[in-house]
């Protein structure tokens, strides 16, 4: 079976930036992803490069950064008050999630300045070069429930039966 739309896809993958430095590896956590294919589950040019795949195929994947995080956005950094933040004490580099007009969103701590600090709203890869090592582990049928509900759902939900995928 080939990864297409209605399908959820298992994969191992490793990510690495234009560096080659590893930013994320499935198989250090001895957990592959499972995705939902042709529902915005992966970024658009992950899902381009695996589409058709079938299980054991294995390719590496580079995207320029407006196919991943997009491009630095340098308005992002703005100067906001130090009671903005749940903690005393603040220093460059920590992170935090906050509401966003487009859902959470990543605010990196850039400079504390007295009663102000520097934040940063791009996500952390913004700008960023990435490239992909992918195996494709296994390709199965979605069930009704993970089409309804947008993703895969963990393996012993009662929605994910085998007899639901029979349905399809």
């Amino acid at each position: 079976m080939k990864i297409a739309p209605q399908r959820v896809a298992s994969l191992h993958y490793r990510l690495t930036n234009e560096h080659g430095e590893v930013l994320d590896d499935s198989r250090q956590r001895d957990q592959p992803l499972e995705y939902l294919h042709g529902h915005d589950n992966l970024m658009a040019g992950l899902e381009r490069a695996l589409d058709g795949q079938s299980p054991g195929a294995e390719l590496s994947v580079t995207l320029a950064p407006a196919d991943a995080y997009g491009p630095r956005d340098e308005s992002l950094v703005r100067e906001v008050g130090r009671q903005s933040f749940p903690v005393d004490n603040l220093t460059p580099g920590m992170r935090f999630q906050t509401p966003g007009d487009a859902g959470p969103q990543i605010v990196t701590v850039v400079e504390v300045r007295g009663d102000s600090v520097v934040i940063d709203t791009n996500h952390p890869l913004a700008g960023e070069r990435l490239s992909y090592r992918i195996e494709v582990l296994s390709v199965r049928d979605a069930t009704r429930a993970e089409l309804a509900k947008g993703n895969p759902l963990p393996p012993g939900t009662a929605a994910s039966t085998v007899e639901d995928r029979k349905v399809l």
